[in-house]
């Protein structure tokens, strides 16, 4: 019994130190990132000619309706701090390029910020022009925000091992700056409620105490600590992100399998002879057509959904139902025409993949990038840390 109870201490230690010691999943939250980032970047600039009408003043859902819904609801969303065109114009720019700056992990933390800012904005200023996928980007914008997603693969890292820290330089205090007076302006004006700006004060506030330890005393005890919760923060995220797509797999398949269409194995066929999911007709007529693909398509789908939560635990099983569950939704973008929803998804599926084939993957890249030779052998990027503050977040509306 006490040869037990000493096991499990030294089990409970060594777990401690492990989750504090060091970000878990660099390469999973990096593959987060990307994924996200690059998936809203392309949603703007391809709805960019469209931007009035989907969350601007030309859109169906006026500037008033919105007011009324975020009074009541009290969602968080900048557009509501004014209604002239030029303030949209300037909220959807600084979204755009938000999302470059997370997609290339340059100053990722204040980035990232800015990012989740801008998706929250435009989302909840017309709350009727998102799918599932939107929703999906919604809650990891957040999530992101949390972790330390840039210690490989980011301007961040490489800044960090070329001139000693990922904090130097004169951007990233001129850019908290900018945002500091931002903050402060909605604060004055009320364009915060108490939740935000006690969320966005502590991080303003946080981040500055970082860049002054990390610039001043690097070495020092407070560095020690600040970088302990830092990695709290970060494995909190990734657990959060990993929780979040078992749940909406979990939920979706068990919803599926209440449904009589489902059951019979028909689900797909439905939706293939609606003009708004047809693409491409001749493939979906194909598809359509049999009767058996359909029932395996439908059926396989229910089957993967409902089993993958159960199999993280067996490392080749859920790779097996991963590589199934990213084709799936590649099939949902070219059959039924949902190109962002698949994106997010897939970057959502992505923190599950394994480190090995995350390292692989970099390594051939690198090798066919501007810095390598097609078939060249390239060493693995090893996690650097970053300037990650450990900050806190309100709830995801």
């Amino acid at each position: 019994m006490v040869d037990a109870v000493k096991r499990a201490r030294e089990a409970a230690g060594r777990a401690a130190t492990r989750v504090t010691g060091q970000a878990l999943g660099p390469y999973q939250s990096a593959v987060v990132r990307i994924g996200f980032s690059a998936t809203w970047l392309f949603f703007l600039l391809r709805e960019f000619p469209n931007r009035a009408e989907l969350y601007g003043p030309d859109g169906p859902w006026s500037w008033g309706l919105a007011e009324r819904l975020v009074d009541s609801n009290h969602a968080f969303t900048v557009l509501m701090w004014s209604d002239s065109t030029l303030w949209f114009e300037i909220v959807y720019a600084v979204s755009v390029l938000a999302s470059v700056g997370l997609l290339l992990g340059w100053r990722t933390r204040a980035t990232s910020v800015l990012f989740m800012v801008g998706v929250l904005s435009l989302q909840n200023r017309s709350v009727f022009m998102g799918d599932g996928g939107d929703n999906v980007i919604h809650l990891m914008a957040i999530y992101l925000v949390l972790t330390r997603c840039a210690q490989v693969w980011s301007l961040d890292a490489r800044r960090a091992r070329t001139r000693g820290t990922a904090t130097a330089g004169a951007a990233g205090p001129v850019l908290w700056g900018v945002l500091g007076v931002v903050f402060a302006f909605g604060a004055a004006t009320g364009g915060f409620g108490y939740g935000w700006l006690a969320a966005f004060a502590a991080v303003w506030v946080v981040c500055g105490l970082w860049w002054l330890v990390d610039r001043y005393e690097p070495e020092s005890e407070g560095r020690a600590v600040l970088d302990v919760l830092a990695n709290l923060l970060h494995n909190a995220g990734m657990l959060v992100i990993m929780a979040e797509v078992c749940l909406i797999y979990a939920t979706a398949g068990w919803y599926k399998i209440q449904g009589s269409r489902w059951q019979d194995g028909t689900a797909l066929y439905y939706p293939l002879g609606l003009d708004y999911f047809t693409p491409w007709p001749a493939l979906s007529a194909l598809v359509a057509g049999s009767g058996t693909l359909v029932m395996l398509l439908s059926y396989g789908t229910v089957a993967v959904q409902v089993a993958f939560p159960f199999t993280l635990f067996n490392r080749r099983i859920k790779n097996v139902l991963l590589a199934l569950m990213m084709l799936e939704h590649a099939g949902i973008a070219v059959l039924l025409g949902l190109p962002f929803f698949s994106l997010a998804m897939i970057a959502a599926d992505a923190v599950f993949l394994p480190t090995g084939f995350l390292v692989w993957l970099g390594v051939r890249v690198a090798a066919r990038g501007p810095g390598g030779r097609w078939g060249s052998r390239a060493r693995a990027v090893e996690p650097v840390p970053d300037a990650a503050e450990p900050v806190s977040v309100p709830g995801p509306r």
